[in-house]
């Protein structure tokens, strides 16, 4: 007989991009608790970062884990989280979901004005 490993509800049958999705849903999730207002931000994951200019480029320390676009015309803030970027700076899991909330709150706190200690008093100690 031949089948999947895993059925489609346990994680090993997730996608990287499903699993890193999750782990942006989680640190909003988090957020969200103390910001309630995060509900009318659109929260995204793009593979990697697109180039602005003809002929920019980034070097390794360049590249930009995530980005926001502050809301305009009737279109709600976005915060942008890069996948690709991400995942080459991390080996584990646990050292993933870290940088990607660390990414998480300092667009937050960016879009909202504020530091990224004040929008998660916890930022830097993952």
């Amino acid at each position: 007989m031949r089948g999947p490993i895993a059925p489609p509800q346990v994680p090993l049958a997730a996608s990287r991009a499903e699993a890193f999705a999750d782990l942006v849903q989680d640190s909003v999730e988090r957020l969200e608790r103390r910001w309630p207002q995060l509900a009318d931000i659109d929260f995204l994951v793009l593979e990697v970062p697109r180039l602005e200019a003809p002929g920019e480029v980034w070097n390794d320390e360049a590249v930009p884990l995530g980005g926001t676009i502050p809301s305009q015309d009737g279109r709600p803030a976005r915060v942008i989280v890069y996948r690709r970027p991400v995942e080459i700076r991390t080996k584990a899991r646990d050292e993933r979901a870290a940088l990607v909330h660390e990414i998480v709150v300092e667009q937050v706190a960016e879009l909202l004005g504020l530091t990224p200690e004040t929008v998660d008093p916890r930022y830097g100690e993952d």
